[in-house]
């Protein structure tokens, strides 16, 4: 035996090999097909990805698994590279995510289905998004097309949406957990915005692959605010969208989903301005005419009442004039006095009295000489 040659005990091999591999690979990223998966006590992953020539076993938690998942699917897992002093050689599993068109949408198919029979897709799930809202929550790349895409049309076609922004990666592992975090920070806010927008432009299917994750679709479905999610082309659809309570084909779809025109809002109210002053015009003219009419039938009325007046009066003013003791005067009567009293009968007049007796046109005054009474 060479005296310089190295022996190890099974343990002490065993902690050199992995702090060798903590120095050496801390974290290794494999992309394989998918084999022997299988869950166990509904907590713990067990799995091997394979190749035409290897196969690497590998160990995780249901918490890593980005929907369901079955054998043959290309998988590209990060995880930690481990000898177990037991159970030999695998890597603990970080992340995993499917790779490629095809997988991608069998995974996705996958996940569909299942949120599918828990009715998490269901048309009566859908709330109405408000029209046009006051404040809009934001969850986007600030720097991608999509993200200025949607404030410019927004600007343009509305004016005082207040929009609050949440950056985050829209693409990648970290993108799933930032867009997570950013649909329960608006959820948590005290004065919550009205409706949470998310949103990336066009990619492939491994770039957009972030919002078919059960994760992202499960908090856009668990959303207390209403939401749209516009993610790629009007082609492209994410599980998250069949969730949201709206789906819009592009970002730019979105921000008119979103808000009225206010060049055809202004238009339309131009159009009713015209409309009502024409109403209010066609009111007033048949309303002065109904009072022109009723100012000509009140005046016809009053005319013929006073004509039926002026004739009772008159008529009455020549009775009264018939009656009055000037025009009985006037036909050769008089009226006698004495003492100011009318004497109406001879035997209470005494010889010698002077009388007044009037007449139609004055007086005379009279002294009695003697009385017959016939």
């Amino acid at each position: 035996m060479d005296n310089n040659e190295l022996v190890f005990s099974v343990s002490d091999f065993v902690a050199v090999l992995n702090q060798t591999l903590e120095y050496a690979y801390p974290t290794v990223t494999i992309v394989g097909e998918l084999s022997n998966f299988r869950i166990s006590k509904n907590k713990w992953v067990y799995f091997d990805l394979k190749d035409e020539y290897s196969s690497v076993k590998f160990f995780g938690t249901i918490y890593q698994l980005s929907g369901p998942l079955e054998d043959g699917l290309t998988m590209q897992v990060r995880g930690v590279p481990r000898l177990h002093p037991l159970y030999g050689f695998s890597v603990t599993a970080q992340s995993m995510q499917p790779v490629g068109e095809g997988s991608i949408k069998k995974a996705a198919s996958l996940l569909q289905e299942k949120l599918t029979k828990e009715g998490l897709f269901d048309q009566s799930r859908k709330r109405v998004i408000p029209y046009p809202p006051k404040s809009v929550g934001l969850i986007a790349s600030s720097e991608s097309a999509a993200y200025h895409d949607f404030i410019k049309v927004l600007n343009e076609r509305w004016c005082g949406v207040d929009i609050s922004l949440a950056d985050v990666q829209v693409q990648g592992e970290a993108a799933i957990g930032q867009i997570v975090a950013a649909i329960e920070h608006f959820n948590q806010q005290a004065i919550p915005p009205e409706v949470l927008i998310v949103t990336r432009g066009g990619g492939s299917a491994d770039d957009l692959a972030v919002f078919s994750t059960e994760q992202v679709t499960r908090a856009v479905a668990g959303s207390r605010i209403p939401t749209i999610v516009a993610i790629g082309h009007e082609v492209d659809i994410s599980l998250a969208e069949l969730a949201a309570d709206m789906r819009a084909s592009t970002p730019s779809n979105a921000a008119q989903l979103l808000t009225p025109d206010k060049k055809a809002t202004l238009n339309q109210l131009n159009i009713s301005s015209d409309s009502l002053w024409s109403l209010v015009q066609n009111i007033f003219s048949g309303q002065a005419d109904d009072l022109a009419r009723k100012s000509l039938d009140l005046g016809n009325s009053i005319g013929s009442t006073l004509d039926r007046a002026e004739q009772l009066l008159r008529a009455n003013n020549n009775l009264l004039e018939a009656l009055s003791p000037k025009s009985v005067l006037k036909r050769g009567f008089a009226i006698i006095r004495s003492t100011g009293k009318v004497v109406d009968k001879a035997k209470g007049v005494a010889i010698g009295k002077e009388l007044s007796l009037e007449f139609a046109d004055g007086y005379i005054t009279v002294k009695t000489e003697a009385i017959e009474l016939k």
